[in-house]
């Protein structure tokens, strides 16, 4: 008796046995059309007739009234026909996922290292200086850091812009307390780290501990004072000894609307992407671009652009007095 005359049949026994019976067949010739079937490769003969088998006994099964809970169930499920294109590039993107989350972990700490550095962050914080090794190994990494990031980097809100330190160590306790510590508080930090204060080398330790520790919760930038030429004195020469200072980001864009340089704007950069595309792995320069960026000072009394009497720069009209309609179409 066949499936379908066992499905028109008035024994529900007999319909069932004979559903059971073409089940079973299919199963054993997928299992054996399936053994030599690669994923990628055309379905051989034994395949094709494997599900045509197959559909045979999932059709007898629906006429036997049992097979209601397989009747969404799509052939294409099995696991031994070929992949369409849609699914190889599924695969693809999870793949292309997969190496950009590895590499954004390359840089992660280890348990160890953790430990390591919040034992750094308290002895700065009790304002004792690092060990020089320490102090290396710390601008090794930060470096390895800083070399992915862009010299305009993205920034999201909430975050607390910090601006110059200059090495008032108490000041920076200061506005900890006031604002939050991380990982609480996201920070932006606008450079000048160093110079004039009594505590440089505390200060720019601390932030580059913290922009190490919590990578994600730190933006940091680079100020004029983050410059060779300019700390030559103190203990604070250990840092750019290791040309640190030349792997900091030159900006910060905060939400894509708020464009944030240490200092100023310059004449020769008309758009972000003119920033982005700046060579700044590099001592800070006498002039051009990079050198406005990190030392003009804008002027609300002034018309178009003027020459800073500092030596490098220049003054130009202040950005918040022109609308915002007029800085997002000059500067996307």
């Amino acid at each position: 008796m066949t499936a379908a005359e066992a499905a028109n049949s008035s024994s529900p026994a007999a319909a069932a046995a004979a559903t059971s019976s073409a089940a079973a067949a299919a199963g054993e010739a997928a299992s054996s059309g399936a053994s030599f079937a690669s994923p990628l490769s055309p379905p051989s003969s034994s395949a094709a007739g494997a599900r045509t088998t197959a559909a045979a006994g999932a059709a007898a099964a629906a006429a036997a009234g049992g097979g209601g809970d397989r009747d969404g169930e799509s052939l294409l499920q099995l696991p031994h026909l070929p992949l369409s294109s849609d699914d190889i590039l599924m695969l693809q993107q999870q793949e292309e996922q997969q190496q950009q989350q590895q590499q954004q972990q390359q840089h992660y700490l280890r348990p160890q290292e953790l430990l390591a550095f919040d034992c750094d962050i308290e002895t700065i914080l009790k304002c004792k200086p690092l060990k020089e090794q320490r102090v290396k190994l710390l601008c090794d990494k930060l470096k390895e850091i800083l070399m992915e990031e862009g010299n305009v980097q993205p920034v999201n809100t909430p975050v607390t812009v910090v601006g110059d330190i200059h090495g008032q160590f108490h000041d920076l306790m200061q506005m900890f307390k006031c604002a939050g510590t991380c990982p609480s508080v996201n920070f932006l930090f606008l450079g000048d780290y160093v110079d004039r204060g009594f505590n440089s080398l505390e200060c720019v330790t601390l932030v580059f501990l913290l922009k190490v520790r919590y990578r994600h919760r730190i933006t940091i930038i680079r100020g004029n004072h983050e410059s060779r030429q300019i700390t030559q004195v103190g203990l604070a020469r250990q840092v750019p000894r290791y040309r640190v200072f030349d792997y900091l980001p030159l900006s910060a864009l905060i939400e894509g609307q708020i464009f944030c340089p240490h200092a100023g704007l310059s004449p020769q950069l008309d758009s972000l992407d003119a920033v982005r595309a700046l060579q700044r792995h590099q001592e800070v320069p006498h002039e051009g671009p990079m050198c406005d960026l990190l030392w003009s000072d804008p002027e609300d009394q002034l018309e178009g652009w003027g020459v800073s009497p500092r030596g490098a720069g220049f003054y130009e009209r202040m950005v918040c007095s022109a609308s915002p309609e007029l800085i997002n179409s000059s500067w996307r």
